[in-house]
């Protein structure tokens, strides 16, 4: 009988270790807010498929706001062996200042005409291998999909219709290897301030400008030190999830098509969501007295930038010509 109990006991202590070593949670970074903004949908999207998929043998715990920290540390902790992150979701622009070549193309000025264009190269070959570089160049992440924000625009303290009125400004950009130089070639100053600190630093008249998706400029409360937005579409704000092989490590093969197929359906969601968040945001913007100027001739903006955009693609055009062949 002791033998029996014993062995039952066993048994149990096993069944109770599996289960638990069976549960596993997956920490999500987001810098901007989880409400109302599209990449906090697009986190929810992604923490529903993955509980949904694996019957709760993985949890995804977002932890949004930046609370985790920036981008750029964000990806910084990654690399440095930090396992604080194991999923998050990026501007590609950050990893331009990591060896990935490839994703520079998707932070460069007007390089695509429209959100459909984005979505063509999202669904095609060419995107899986964007999303395989980080893997190619032996950064220990990888990049799982990709999705967009909307298009990034200016916006100013003080009313700018035309190039030649910022020409002398103070612009806030993040660090990376493109914006600074997109700003420069507009004629403006280019200012390095964290993100975490961009609404002091906008209120105080460290920086004059900033440039941003339509939605977070309003999440974020940018329209109150400045209620000028100017829409004039610089770049597409491309965004995607990458997890670092620290937590894709912690999976089953079986577990990290489960972690994919979440992400897949999370852009999809995202694909649907950004018009809708777009409407939404312009139309409270407006009723908060924000002016938003279109600019109807893009002419000069890609004229101006034309320069850095050669410099930038030298030795890649091949890779130019086959985003701009998916129009």
């Amino acid at each position: 009988m002791k033998k029996l109990f014993a062995l039952m006991l066993a048994l149990m202590l096993a069944l109770t270790c599996a289960s638990a070593m069976a549960e596993i949670t997956l920490t999500y970074a987001e810098v901007n807010p989880v409400e109302g903004t599209i990449v906090g949908d697009m986190a929810l999207a992604f923490k529903e498929k993955v509980e949904e998929l694996s019957g709760g043998e993985i949890k995804i715990d977002i932890q949004a706001s930046g609370v985790l920290g920036n981008e750029e540390q964000i990806i910084t902790g990654i690399l440095s062996g930090d396992n604080t992150v194991d999923v998050a979701r990026i501007s590609t622009f950050a990893l331009n200042q990591y060896g990935c070549a490839r994703s520079v193309f998707l932070s460069l000025p007007f390089v695509f005409e429209s959100e459909e264009h984005y979505w063509k190269f999202v669904e095609s070959d060419l995107a899986k291998e964007f999303l395989a570089e980080p893997q190619q160049i032996g950064l220990p992440l990888r990049g799982l999909c990709f999705a967009e924000e909307g298009f990034r625009h200016f916006f100013f303290k003080t009313e700018v219709k035309t190039i030649e009125e910022m020409k002398g400004m103070k612009i806030r950009v993040s660090q990376d290897t493109i914006m600074p130089k997109l700003v420069e070639s507009l004629g403006a100053y280019a200012t390095s301030v964290s993100f975490g600190e961009l609404y002091t630093a906008l209120q105080s008249g460290v920086v004059d400008a900033a440039e941003q998706p339509l939605v977070n400029y309003l999440k974020n409360s940018f329209q109150e030190p400045c209620p000028y937005l100017l829409k004039d579409g610089h770049t597409l704000g491309a965004i995607e999830i990458i997890v670092a092989d620290s937590g894709w490590n912690k999976l089953t093969a079986e577990q990290q098509g489960w972690l994919q197929e979440a992400a897949d359906y999370a852009s999809k969601v995202v694909k649907d969501d950004v018009v809708v968040r777009e409407a939404e945001a312009t139309a409270t913007l407006l009723e908060k007295g924000c002016t938003i100027i279109e600019v109807e001739d893009k002419t000069p903006y890609v004229e101006a930038t034309q320069k850095m955009v050669q410099d930038a693609i030298k030795g890649q055009e091949a890779v130019y010509e086959a985003i701009q062949a998916l129009k």
